[in-house]
């Protein structure tokens, strides 16, 4: 498997949807907040939101899904660039929570069966 084979492996597909959250925590000023936002993309392992709140690489964050009434504590993996919408904001669950979202995952990269010669 080639480097860029490896880079780009996923541990679970990803879904571009919107999902309305509610993230709680400490702010990169040391103040706790708690603040509504959506999701951009997700996955089994956590997803991509804008927030307005100030976050650093690291910090732990609670994030609550309202419909299902789940709730997720997370650490934040990528700070994005800023936007009208607010910063984007990687988060990834601490414990596996594959059924958080409500979502039913595919494999990221399901391999193909090699198919069969035609018959004579």
């Amino acid at each position: 498997m080639s480097s860029a084979d490896t880079d780009n492996r996923r541990r679970s597909s990803r879904v571009f949807t919107r999902i309305p959250v509610k993230i709680r925590g400490v702010n990169s000023d040391g103040s706790k907040f708690r603040e509504a936002c959506e999701t951009i993309v997700i996955n089994a392992h956590g997803g991509l939101l804008y927030m307005n709140e100030s976050v650093e690489m690291g910090t732990q964050l609670q994030v609550a899904n309202p419909a299902s009434d789940e709730e997720q504590e997370c650490r934040v993996v990528y700070l994005g660039d800023n936007s009208e919408k607010g910063q984007r904001v990687g988060l990834e669950f601490l414990s596996p929570a594959p059924h958080f979202w409500g979502v039913e995952f595919a494999e990221p990269n399901p391999r193909r069966r090699p198919s069969s010669s035609p018959r004579r």
